[in-house]
């Protein structure tokens, strides 16, 4: 991978949202349950969003890509049985991995689940064990692993429970196939719920395509059966994304306006906006996005439980603070993409910053001086681009910038659009 290194500079204009990836997946996966095919308008092609889509396809599903939409072709109706293991490659995405060993166990045949040395890290078990409960075969992981895996279906609806406490990617998973299920169940969450922002996004995916969830508490229900409705749908624009533009903004004094955000539609990290206005930025509320603009640098807190993936931007806003700023909550961000509370204590440091460690998370009190940012690796692709906004107040090298390919891959044109003054460096 090749390093960028980022000036000191102003971000300023106007800019469309790239679509959610968490939207994309959840789409991709209720079109291989729809009842008819499903144009999908607007998806997001990144690395993770492209191998859920090539895992669905080896599963039964036929993808037609356009420049502008993808049509998902559902499965043939009835089980269609194979002697042959279906290989899928998750790649780095945890996303990946945890639906589609949702989705392979409501098929027929043997689904091999693969990923990379980092995915395999990635906690998936208690998943697992829900579905093995209900009838899955399941093969591996190896102990203290989480791939490979093969996974052999089908599942039968009945009553469930799942521990959300490692990730809500466990209950999105069940909420997204169990409706497909000849007959109702019911779920039941155990432990203290993670991100639950997500599960929100799930269920609005759910709900736009006629698929009816009665939930109250730690309880859902569904009848079952359920023809998941296809035709045109379109993915929204990337609150997660354009939270990296609207830090920017906040930072160096700019205006940036991101469009392409309906608030109607949940996503967890548009808790930023909450967190810019404590900041001290300008906050401007608009039917399709918001609009941020940098005045003060004030000191903050925040409880990152709901929104893990902020965690290491909020070291890089805490990095441009005037006052001390605390962080906590989200335990289970030490076991995502890379060690996330160990990246934005490495991120602080390298802007200068003293960072305390707390029993719930960690201060962050600034460096009254700037200096360029220091030595900051990581192949984490929410690091590369915090890492890139926090070299805008300060200028400074950002290793492995195609990273951002995971999520976000207009990432570095963007900024470039904003007026960051970006340039390609090689050597170490």
């Amino acid at each position: 991978m090749s390093d960028h290194w980022v000036e000191p500079g102003r971000l300023s204009g106007s800019v469309r949202a790239p679509p959610s990836k968490s939207y994309t997946h959840r789409e991709l996966v209720a079109s291989f349950f729809a009842d008819r095919p499903t144009r999908l308008i607007g998806p997001l092609r990144s690395a993770d969003t492209e191998r859920t889509a090539r895992g669905l396809v080896q599963m039964g599903a036929r993808i037609s890509k356009g420049s502008g939409a993808w049509t998902i072709r559902p499965p043939a109706l009835g089980p269609v049985r194979s002697r042959r293991t279906v290989r899928i490659d998750c790649g780095e995405s945890g996303t990946t991995l945890r639906f589609l060993a949702a989705v392979a166990a409501t098929r027929p045949g043997r689904v091999l689940l693969e990923g990379s040395p980092a995915l395999a890290r990635r906690p998936i078990r208690p998943l697992l064990a829900a579905l093995e409960r209900h009838g899955a075969s399941i093969r591996g992981p190896p102990r203290g692993r989480s791939l490979p895996v093969e996974i052999a279906g089908p599942i039968h609806p009945g009553r469930w429970r799942v521990d959300v406490s490692e990730s809500s990617q466990y209950l999105s998973a069940l909420l997204l196939v169990l409706p497909s299920l000849p007959g109702p169940s019911s779920l039941r969450t155990v432990g203290h719920a993670v991100s639950e922002p997500y599960v929100r996004s799930t269920l609005d995916v759910l709900d736009r395509r006629g698929v009816r969830w009665h939930h109250r508490g730690r309880r859902f229900r569904t009848v079952g059966s359920s023809g998941y409705g296809g035709g045109g749908v379109r993915v929204p624009g990337d609150a997660s994304s354009a939270a990296y533009l609207w830090a920017g903004a906040a930072v160096t004094g700019g205006t940036v306006r991101v469009r392409g955000i309906p608030p109607v539609r949940p996503q967890a990290d548009l808790a930023l906006l909450d967190l810019l206005e404590r900041f001290g930025a300008r906050v401007r509320r608009l039917p399709d996005g918001a609009e941020v603009s940098g005045d003060r640098r004030g000191g903050f807190s925040a409880d990152v439980t709901d929104c893990p993936d902020l965690l290491p931007l909020l070291a890089a806003l805490a990095g441009s603070a005037s006052r001390p700023c605390g962080l906590s909550g989200a335990p289970h961000a030490s076991r995502k993409e890379s060690d996330r509370w160990a990246a934005a204590t490495d991120l602080a440091r390298a802007m200068g910053c003293r960072v305390a460690r707390r029993s719930r998370g960690i201060r962050i009190v600034p460096s009254t001086g700037v200096r360029p940012l220091g030595r900051v690796w990581s192949t984490d692709h929410r690091v590369v681009m915090s890492a890139a906004i926090a070299s805008l107040t300060r200028g400074g090298r950002v290793p492995n910038a195609e990273a951002v390919a995971k999520s976000f891959p207009a990432f570095w044109q963007m900024l470039r659009a904003l007026g960051a003054e970006v340039r390609g460096v090689r050597g170490r």
